[in-house]
């Protein structure tokens, strides 16, 4: 149910950017405002998530570890997946965000009959950085429709993205890669049981919204040909503050610019916040040196102590009415109860 309802979430998204297609004002009225709409739901949204994980206070190094931590000089120390330096928190920062390092090390746990077998998960590790390689490789080629004159990095990702030269215009690479992972991130999770048990309205969204966006998107470049200077004078015109809705562009752009702003007001509020959130985790950017400092909690304020001496000053004449023995007589400390203290 959970999948039905993100699927018809997005359906009802693609249909709202047919219907706002065949009204004029409306195309206007949309062109206009939404766009700048959603990027202000995403620069305050992720600036706040951001700000919160910033200063939200941690007085202890509490890294996730996996290997030997640096002790005595003469035991071999893991310096990145147990990092006790700043370059060694960089390496595995680094390791983690380019290459996703800990999720290739996941395994994956089954039972055959009474029997629990562990194996590799490596499809997951290989889909999800293809797909995140893709993405961005995606976003950095639509740079070309912001900036003026174009940067020649964009114009070299470009050529290599379709180095193979397969039909006009040329297939890139990225959005075949982009499309298969979000196929095989999304049917895994149709295949899986428990992991269909485990997964939530967001999570089918966020894959539903992806996968319908690079959909439009491939639509546009290989089979409806969608006016690129058209697409580049509202890009720029958007980018410029003096928008201007082209009267060229067709219902399918209109829907596909209705699910990118879909995403960027959804992103901050959702799990795809990861994208911030990993660089602010004290688990990854924290190095591991309890055994070589001491780490005092700041929060711990200074503690008016109440001594033996002075609790028993206190109730002196209860305890003597009690018959509670005294440790001092009079302002002098008892030998025996001194000596078996």
């Amino acid at each position: 149910m959970n999948a039905l309802y993100s699927l018809l979430a997005v359906l009802a998204l693609v249909l709202a950017g047919f219907a706002i297609g065949q009204s004029e004002p409306g195309r206007m009225v949309f062109m206009m405002a939404v766009p700048y709409a959603a990027f202000t739901a995403l620069l305050v949204g992720f600036c706040w998530r951001v700000a919160r994980w910033a200063f939200t206070p941690v007085p202890f190094h509490i890294p996730v570890t996996c290997g030997q931590q640096k002790s005595l000089p003469w035991i071999r120390s893991a310096k990145i997946d147990n990092p006790s330096t700043g370059w060694g928190v960089v390496s595995r920062m680094a390791s983690e965000i380019l290459l996703f390092r800990s999720l290739f090390r996941n395994n994956r746990a089954r039972l055959s009959g009474e029997r629990l077998i562990l194996g590799e998960s490596a499809g997951l590790w290989l889909c999800s950085l293809a797909f995140h390689w893709a993405l961005l490789l995606i976003l950095l080629r639509h740079l070309r429709l912001f900036l003026e004159p174009v940067p020649a990095f964009v114009n070299t990702l470009e050529r290599l993205d379709g180095f193979f030269q397969i039909g006009v215009p040329p297939l890139y690479l990225s959005d075949v890669i982009l499309g298969c992972a979000l196929v095989w991130l999304l049917v895994r999770r149709f295949r899986d049981p428990a992991l269909r048990y485990l997964s939530l309205f967001t999570d089918y969204f966020a894959l539903f919204l992806l996968l319908a966006i690079a959909v439009t998107g491939i639509l546009m470049r290989y089979f409806t040909r969608v006016d690129i200077l058209g697409v580049k004078q509202f890009a720029l015109s958007l980018a410029a503050l003096r928008p201007a809705a082209p009267q060229a562009l067709g219902t399918l752009f209109l829907c596909h610019l209705l699910l990118v702003c879909a995403l960027a007001s959804y992103l901050p509020f959702s799990k795809l916040m990861h994208m911030g959130g990993v660089f602010l985790s004290p688990t990854r950017n924290l190095a591991n040196n309890s055994r070589s400092r001491r780490h005092i909690n700041p929060w711990n304020a200074p503690v008016k102590t109440h001594t033996y001496a002075e609790w028993e000053e206190e109730f002196r004449d209860k305890m003597q009415a009690a018959g509670i023995p005294l440790e001092i007589e009079n302002g002098v400390r008892d030998g025996r109860n001194a000596r078996t203290n």
